[in-house]
Order: C-alpha cells, then structure tokens, then sequence
C-alpha cells in the first residue's frame, strides 16, 4: 500500500473540510456585518441628538462601503421589509381621514405613509460627504434591479428624496478650463459619455482653444463632482458634422467672429443619480451664461447624437407592416446588415434617400407607452424648450455611432424667447416643437397623418 497516497487523499480531503468551513465562516460574518448593520440603522432612527446622530450615519456609510455584493442586496432586502411604513398607523390614520377628513387628518395619513427609510437616508444625509454617498449607494441599488424587481419600493424612495436635494435650484454652474482643479479635468476625460477623450491633449483642445468652451454643473455637497458636463463650439454655422468639431487640425476662430455656439456634448456623469431629473432650462441656464461672455453670438444649437435610432428600425424592419417603412424601402436598408457599408458610396447614397424621411418619422411620430418621443436625447432637449431644427445624414460615420444610430445626427435649436413656450408645448401635450425643414422630410402621407393629429 502506498502510503503517500493516502497521506496526500488525507490532506486533500482536510484542506477541502477547512475551504468549506471557512466559506460557511464567511457566510455568517457577511450575515451578521449586515444584521449589524440594519440594527444601527435602527439606532440612527431612534436617536434625538444631533451630533451622536451624525456620528452614528458616517460609520453606517463606511461599514456599508465595505460589505460585498451579497451584503449590500441583503441590506436593501432589509430597507425594503423592516424600514417600509408603519401600516397600524397608517391604517388608522386612514380609517381617521375616513371618519373625519380634515387637513389634519390628512397630514397624519401623508406621515404615516412615509416609509421610515426615507427618514433614514435624510439621518444618513447629516454625515460629512453623505450626499454623494447615498448617490453611489443608489448606483448599488441600481445594479440589483434587474434581478430584484422587489426592491423598486427602495429605488423610488431614494429617486424621491435625490429629486429634491438635487433641483436646479441647488446646482452651480462653472466654467471648466485648464486651471480648473486636475481632480475635476480627470473627472471630464473619465465621464465623458459622447465622444470619448483620448487623452489630455484632447481635452486641453476641447476646453483651452479659444474657440472651445466647457461649463459644468456642481451641488453645493459635492464640490469636486461635476453632475452634468456640456461641451461647446463656437464656429461660424450650424454644423452637421462631428469630425470637423472635433479635429485638432481645424483652423481655430476667433471667438468674437463666432456666430454660433454649438454645444456637441453633453454628459451626465453621476449613474447614481439616473432618472432624477435636474430640471428643464439646464441649457437656457448654459447659453445665457456664453452669451453674457460673448454677446456676438446669435445662434445657439447642439448636434446631438440619436442613440436609440437604430434600436427602433430595427424592430420596425421586423414588422411586415411597418408604418413608417414602405416595401421599397428594404432593399436600401439591407445594406445596414453591411458593418462596413458606411465605406461604399453606393450603398450610403441609397441609404442617403431612406434615412431621412425615417429618422423623420423616428422623432415627429413614434411614441414610448407614455406618449413621449422613443429616443431619450430628443426628450431631454425639447423637456428644456429646444426646436428639432435639423436632421444631419451621415454626420458621424465612428463605429460607436453607426451601430446607434446609422450616422444619423440633430441640431437642436435653442431660441432664448421661444424656450418656455417650446417646454410648455412639450410638457402638456407631448408636442415635438419642428422646424418646417424637418417636417418636410416626412413622406407626404406620413405627414398628412401627422397634421390630423390632435
């Protein structure tokens, strides 16, 4: 008998029993850090004084940045079962109203409504830095969702509670150059969402060349934090085009011969803080700021890229009987199953001719369930009172924006006395505020069917 080789079955099977028990070890420290940690939440709740309260919330926000994934959904699974409202008092709040339904009795319904995690997180709020804590804790919160459906009722209190500490009231805007802090230039090369800087001579060309300007949005909590970036052009016309802005080899304009201020990228930069809204006129805000630098300027445009065009004709090519796309249509847009069509002049010419009057249809008619334009640039812009001014074919031919959205670019178009009226139109009844340029780029048909339209 071999007797190394039950010494090394031996040792195998020992150091198998050790691995086991300490992943079960694990286990139960990861089980108990949050039980622990709910239980100081419990704490914080029932505390009175200010200063230990405070205490209490920033060693609640550090333990929290410590736990692992498991934890942290563990630890939303408790704010979703323990720290929901107090239904005996709720419910004898409302049999209250019921009885007698005066402000005050309405006043202790709205009370006891109110989960008591929203209290918690204002308490977490009182800790230095806490704000921006609670953002990346949502971003936590946000990764779980799609496989924890049943922690929506957490996500909705922390989009309630961001909503307001977040209004535009509360946001300052900068400008960004290259004296702005190194710690907040590396955060524009980071976040950039639009099109990406390679390194830091590109951003000292987009935010250092006389004819570039860059403004960012801070919350008083977060100073080093830029929330929302824009990136701007000054040059003589509309563009429609993107690599012309973009090049390092243009030849720079003198900012006082501009006539046009072309705001070509806009990055929010916080995932945090996804879905809660900043407010309309963040741009109107952006423009009267340049225009009080430069009050040559006249025309104030962005061109914006459509990154949902390509999602959305893709499902409508699957329908045999697609409202916006004809028969003779499809054979141009099969060379869109091409990845390098973009490089034939024959295939972007007969695509050239579809494109249009699709991406036309893509912005003034189809809807989401809501009745709000399907592509989310389009709703940001005309939410903050700009005019779908034009439709630029072919403008970004880079891999990103082929596959989004077949080249496909807008200039949407900030007129400083028309911005109310163009959000107010937008926000009561969905109106898609279009240049008659636009329009006309519908197929006569389409557009008749669009004029009948309440």
């Amino acid at each position: 008998m071999n007797s190394s080789f039950f010494g090394d079955m031996l040792q195998t099977i020992a150091d198998r029993g050790r691995a086991m028990l300490a992943g079960r070890t694990r286990r139960v420290s990861g089980e108990a850090r949050t039980a622990t940690l709910v239980e100081r939440c419990e704490d914080l709740l029932s505390i009175r004084g200010e200063a230990s309260g405070t205490a209490l919330a920033r060693e609640i926000l550090i333990d929290f940045q410590h736990l692992k994934t498991g934890e942290r959904v563990a630890f939303f699974e408790a704010l979703s079962r323990i720290f929901g409202p107090d239904r005996e008092a709720l419910r004898a709040a409302c049999e209250a109203y019921a009885h007698e339904p005066t402000d005050a009795a309405a006043s202790a319904v709205h009370e006891a409504a109110e989960p008591r995690r929203q209290e918690l997180v204002r308490r977490l709020n009182l800790a230095p830095g806490a704000t921006g804590a609670l953002v990346a804790m949502r971003e936590q919160l946000l990764d779980s969702l799609p496989l924890r459906p049943d922690l929506a009722g957490v996500d909705y209190d922390f989009v309630h509670l961001l909503s307001s500490w977040f209004n535009r009231g509360f946001l300052v805007l900068r400008r960004i150059d290259w004296s702005s802090p190194a710690n907040v230039l590396e955060k524009i090369i980071r976040y950039e969402a639009v099109h990406e800087i390679s390194d830091w001579d590109d951003l000292r060309a987009r935010i250092d060349s006389p004819d570039r300007r860059c403004y960012a949005f801070f919350h008083p909590a977060m100073t080093d934090e830029p929330l929302i970036f824009v990136e701007v052009a000054l040059t003589r016309d509309i563009p429609d085009a993107i690599a012309p802005i973009l090049s390092r080899e243009r030849t720079l304009l003198d900012p006082r011969e501009a006539t046009t201020a072309t705001f070509y990228s806009i990055s929010n930069t916080q995932r945090g803080l996804t879905g809660v809204t900043f407010g309309s006129f963040l741009i109107k805000q952006v423009v009267e700021e340049i225009s009080r630098e430069l009050p040559n300027l006249t025309t104030f445009v962005t061109l914006s890229p459509v990154p949902g065009f390509m999602r959305w004709l893709a499902a409508e090519r699957e329908k045999p009987d697609s409202p916006a796309i004809e028969p003779a249509d499809r054979a141009a847009l099969a060379h869109l199953d091409d990845p390098h069509w973009q490089g034939d002049p024959h295939k972007v010419e007969e695509l050239r001719s579809v494109l249009g009057p699709l991406a036309a249809h893509y912005f003034l008619s189809a809807r989401t369930k809501h009745g709000r334009p399907v592509d989310p640039v389009a709703r940001f812009h005309l939410g903050n009172g700009a005019r779908l001014e034009r439709i630029d074919l072919m403008a970004d031919l880079s891999e990103k924006a082929i596959a989004q959205s077949a080249g496909v670019m807008v200039n949407y178009q900030y007129v400083l006395a028309d911005i109310e009226k163009n959000h107010e139109a937008y926000a009561e009844a969905g109106e898609v505020v279009a240049s008659n340029g636009v329009k006309r780029m519908l197929r006569p048909e389409k557009a008749r069917v669009l004029a009948a339209q309440p």
